[in-house]
């Protein structure tokens, strides 16, 4: 009784192995400052909401 191995991918060479870490390297940091720029744009927001709100509660007040 055989096994068929045929399925299994061919190993990477140096170069290959190489790239390809370099690649996930590269696709991580865009991932990461995308994120940043998301919790940036998110909080800024945030903060406008925040005084926006903030200034009706005050001008409710006054009235």
């Amino acid at each position: 009784m055989t096994e068929d191995l045929s399925y299994r991918r061919k190993p990477l060479t140096p170069e290959q192995r190489q790239a390809r870490v370099a690649t996930r390297r590269i696709e991580a940091e865009k991932a990461m400052r995308d994120h940043e720029e998301a919790q940036k744009a998110f909080y800024a927001n945030k903060e406008r909401l925040r005084a926006e709100r903030l200034a009706r509660e005050a001008a409710g007040e006054k009235a």
